[in-house]
């Protein structure tokens, strides 16, 4: 639908009168559980969005732009934070999320974020699924005034359908409209939103499975979201689209794949760390019994697994830009929280990770949200300290063309070989990554070439668990590693100098940690190492 279209629908659906009753016609109920630590941040004035706290606005002039992050905001504006603040179910926590919403609605959301369609969708669907602890026993004025809130958002957003949006934001805001025709009763709405349902499912779920926004947190959400428009339709008495079912089956075994032993998720593409508990209960409520696929081609992740070792590796294409972020700051594309880490890999052992990217913070200020986004902050190679894709505040610019990856099994061992272009444009290089993962899993080996005329510097990084501990040999060619457990893994390198340098990881807070970096001089092109089982009697 055209910019125009969109807001001539929007202009005409805002001159028909609608009905306001003094409540949903019918209840809702959020299917996830709350943080209660989160909440106790609130409780004290201030706001947790994916591990970047901020003070909540204390007046209706301070819930603009300066409040935040346009992410950090668009949470805010969302009320997800509801979930958090009914797992610690006291009265006092209610009547807090009562005073913030009558703070909110005061304020006449001047904010642009605040009217983004994903941002809508989002508010919506909390306001109706946490009904019964937010509103339900409030006083009159606060109940109509959510009511008539929540009933003239809906209008706007199904007139404003389909979002412009191509990442999960698009989906978020049809859950929400769905949501509203629902329990406003508004069969128009219904018709309009059913009709959009299988199409954006399409375009959200890649035929592998995997979310277009080829991220592991991100499918994570988006599985949720697939599943609470099931369940409200299925509640309904309303008959979903095939498409519905589909998605959830190929979404449940696509998520599998990012999962660690210890239950949690690779830390691919703004993914941060989500209790394994969760993840069990979405897979449960997704009702799939898929098992973890080894590869999902069209998203381009691989899954090597022998004995207790575990390599997930990122060996796709980013994808496409979407144009200039909407009003307010909020990206487009659904390249909008990825990241430059084409060909890293995270590597665990049993229930010890060993190998990690850096993490993320998705709703932090630009330089910090950035480093983390930076090649240099993945177990991969970066290419005379420039990032393989370009990051900028909506996406990514330069960004890889071509991600090829082709794997062999035999006999257990698996190899799997990946390059990419993504300094193709001021260094005419191509990276190669080799990996091979022997039968027992007891030996990954790992061979790193870059191939130029003029082959500049380059660093191999792999980033360390906090848990591990790295000690560097005393002839500077190998790092002794050893995990929680007790056992103890040696790397090795030839091609350049390997140094042991501070690290950080950002899954939930931010910890110290440690990296293992092998720094190749200009002019040398390749780099080979192995990361293997140490005996007890060595280690």
């Amino acid at each position: 639908m055209s910019g125009w279209l969109r807001g001539a629908r929007r202009t005409i659906s805002g001159l028909k009168p609608i009905r306001v009753p003094d409540a949903p016609s019918r209840a809702f109920r959020d299917l996830w559980p709350g943080d209660v630590t989160r909440a106790g941040k609130l409780m004290e004035g201030e706001l947790d969005v994916a591990g970047t706290v901020r003070p909540l606005p204390d007046d209706p002039s301070a819930f603009g732009p300066g409040a935040g992050s346009p992410a950090w905001r668009a949470a805010l504006h969302g009320f997800a934070w509801l979930r958090d603040l009914r797992a610690l179910g006291t009265d006092a926590a209610r009547m807090h999320a009562r005073d913030i919403s009558r703070l909110w609605l005061e304020s006449g959301t001047t904010d642009p974020v605040a009217s983004a369609p994903e941002v809508v969708g989002a508010r919506l669907s909390a306001w109706l699924g946490h009904w019964d602890f937010l509103a339900a026993t409030a006083e009159d004025g606060l109940r109509r005034a959510l009511m008539a809130r929540l009933a003239a958002d809906a209008r706007g957003l199904v007139a404003g359908l389909p979002a412009e949006a191509r990442h999960r934001g698009a989906l978020v805001a049809l859950k929400g409209a769905l949501a509203a025709a629902v329990a406003l009763e508004e069969e128009p709405w219904l018709t309009r939103c059913l009709k959009l349902l299988p199409a954006e499912i399409d375009r959200q779920i890649l035929p592998d499975g995997a979310q277009v926004e080829r991220s592991p947190g991100i499918l994570l959400l988006a599985l949720q979201d697939l599943i609470e428009i099931r369940n409200l339709l299925h509640g309904a008495g309303i008959e979903a689209p095939p498409h519905l079912a589909h998605a959830l089956d190929r979404a449940a075994p696509a998520l599998r794949l990012f999962r660690h032993g210890d239950g949690g998720l690779a830390a691919f593409n703004g993914t941060r760390e989500e209790a394994a508990s969760l993840l069990d209960l979405v897979l449960t409520q997704a009702q799939a019994r898929g098992r973890a696929p080894l590869i999902l081609g069209d998203a381009g992740f691989q899954r090597l697994q022998a004995g207790r070792t575990l390599v997930i590796a990122d060996c796709g294409t980013p994808p496409p830009r979407n144009g200039a972020a909407a009003p307010g700051g909020l990206p487009r594309g659904a390249d909008r929280l990825h990241h430059a880490g084409t060909l890293s890999f995270e590597m665990s052992i049993g229930r010890d990770r060993l190998i990690i990217n850096c993490g993320a913070a998705p709703a932090a200020e630009g330089a910090w949200r950035d480093a983390l986004r930076a090649t240099a902050a993945h177990s991969t190679l970066t290419l005379a300290d420039t990032n393989s894709s370009e990051l900028t505040e909506d996406g990514l610019g330069r960004r890889p063309e071509n991600v090829e990856a082709e794997r062999h099994e035999a006999s257990g061992a698996q190899w799997l070989e990946a390059t990419h272009d993504g300094w193709k444009k001021g260094f005419n290089a191509i990276h190669r990554r080799r990996l091979y993962l022997a039968e027992s899993g007891d030996d990954l080996r790992g061979e790193d070439i870059v191939e130029a005329e003029d082959l500049p510097a380059f660093t191999v990084r792999f980033h360390l668990h906090p848990a591990v501990t790295a000690t560097l040999a005393e002839d500077g060619g190998s790092v002794l590693l050893r995990l929680p457990s007790g056992n103890a893994w040696r790397l090795r390198a030839r091609g350049g100098r390997v140094s042991v340098e501070d690290s950080v990881q950002v899954f939930g807070e931010a910890q110290a940690t440690t990296q293992v970096a092998v720094a190749a001089e200009a002019g040398s092109g390749q780099v080979q190492w192995a990361i293997g089982r140490v005996a007890a009697t060595e280690g």
